[in-house]
């Protein structure tokens, strides 16, 4: 049996340096500068605009994290960061470190004893429902890059290879990317991107780069109370329901069974944890997010989601694992 250490209380505690080296090293870009063959601290420092000494340390703690190698001096990337750190790579999502490392998501989790003793958040608006809050701007431009796979994988759900004329409703577009996805994919899909006003101004510009701006039609204003339309094939929800408690989501649920033709389906992007609510571990503790973010949202079940959608009217929802991804999709037909 192995004797008990502290070395997982001294690294969780300390977590936050890994995080704000990894945060550097892309606002530094050095990933990029050593794919571009700045390889030696020297090179490095000259492409990062920073000193020898600051660039030897940070890399060199890079490599202790696995995100670099080292031999005789040189440094290299990893395969995971020549994919996803490099800007010479199109897998790139170092636009991410935007919102996840921001200064706004850090301070909620400085107060998460306060949070744990009320049940919600101590900071900011907890029902994530103020119109026209930068922060969602934020996460608009930062990111797109995380949804690639998901949204794809939606878009075949969605049956969008078919080509077939179909009406999508996305909500809380955000940056765009499920539905300009289903539109590139559909070139007879039409979409029509919910959010507020200054958030569709990211879902625009994507789509206007995608080719299918053309095909989007925007709609400003709240998922609670703006009038929706009908007759829609297919309404997006991707990472909204975790925002609300369950009066939230079925309020939204109704609204969107509602705005679907008979036969429309409701594609449902979500964290969803097991029954024991600790596996598996992303899912699961996503609900520490929601605890130190919002008033009453959390990481739901399929159980509890297959609850909440029976009461908007929908008498059956299949789960579907993401490929390669922590999550799940929930189709729910009218």
């Amino acid at each position: 049996m192995n004797r008990p250490t502290p070395e997982r209380i001294f690294g969780t505690l300390t977590a936050f340096q890994g995080s704000a080296a990894l945060k550097a090293a892309i606002e530094l870009d050095i990933f990029t500068a050593i794919a571009d063959g700045a390889t030696t601290t020297a090179a490095i420092a000259q492409k990062a605009s920073a000193a020898e000494r600051g660039v030897r340390i940070l890399c060199d703690y890079l490599t202790i994290q696995g995100f670099l190698t080292k031999e005789r001096g040189s440094y290299g990337l990893t395969q995971e960061s020549a994919v996803f750190l490099s800007k010479r790579s199109p897998a790139y999502m170092g636009s991410i470190a935007n919102f996840l490392a921001h200064e706004r998501s850090i301070a909620t989790y400085q107060r998460l004893t306060e949070s744990v003793r009320k049940g919600g958040t101590v900071t900011g608006d907890g029902s994530n429902t103020a119109p026209d809050d930068l922060w969602w701007v934020t996460f608009a431009k930062s990111m797109a890059p995380l949804t690639g796979i998901a949204a794809a994988f939606i878009a075949d759900l969605a049956g969008a290879g078919e080509g077939k004329p179909m009406k999508v409703l996305d909500v809380a577009a955000s940056h765009g990317m499920f539905g300009i996805t289903i539109a590139k994919k559909n070139p007879q899909a039409q979409i029509v991107a919910l959010d507020w006003p200054n958030v569709l101004q990211v879902t625009k510009e994507n789509a206007d780069a995608a080719g299918v701006g053309n095909r989007l039609t925007l709609l400003a204003g709240s998922a609670f109370d703006v009038e929706l339309g009908s007759g829609y094939d297919a309404v997006l929800f991707t990472n909204l329901f975790h925002h609300f408690d369950y009066a939230g989501c079925e309020k939204l649920m109704k609204r969107a069974h509602a705005a679907l033709k008979p036969g429309g389906k409701v594609f449902t992007l979500e964290f969803v944890p097991n029954e024991n609510r600790i596996s598996p571990p992303m899912a699961a503790a996503f609900s520490l997010i929601m605890l130190a973010n919002t008033d009453a949202g959390d990481a739901y079940t399929f159980a509890e989601y297959e609850k909440m959608f029976r009461n908007s009217g929908f008498a059956k929802t299949t789960l579907h694992q993401v490929p390669d991804m922590p999550q799940q999709v929930l189709v729910s037909e009218k």
